[in-house]
């Protein structure tokens, strides 16, 4: 078994965001089998993921930064160390800080 860095991968990839064109890097840390899949995922604040969701069972750790789901009264914002759900149905994520996130996944 291999020990990985989260702080140091999400650094890594927070610097390739901030020089991106499209303000965004990403790159997979962990897979179990061929279930389960777990993703760095790094943004630019200002930045959106648009129609997010999951094909299978997923959340989103916010790791570092702050994010914004859900508009109106059903709007959620989180920060670092905020686990949040990820909808079947598709919904936006407005980057309010630069962010990175732990995207797990299972994979139907």
């Amino acid at each position: 078994m291999e020990k990985i860095s989260l702080r140091t991968v999400a650094g890594e990839q927070l610097a390739a965001a901030r020089t991106a064109s499209n303000g965004r890097s990403a790159v997979p840390v962990a897979t179990s089998g061929e279930r389960l899949l777990q993703t760095v995922i790094a943004l630019r604040a200002g930045e959106e993921m648009t129609e997010y969701g999951s094909p299978g069972d997923a959340t989103v750790l916010v790791l570092t930064g702050r994010v914004r789901t859900g508009s109106g009264k059903s709007a959620v914002e989180a920060s670092n160390g905020d686990l949040l759900p990820v909808p079947e149905a598709s919904r936006d994520l407005e980057i309010v800080e630069d962010s990175v996130l732990l995207l797990s996944a299972v994979r139907r």
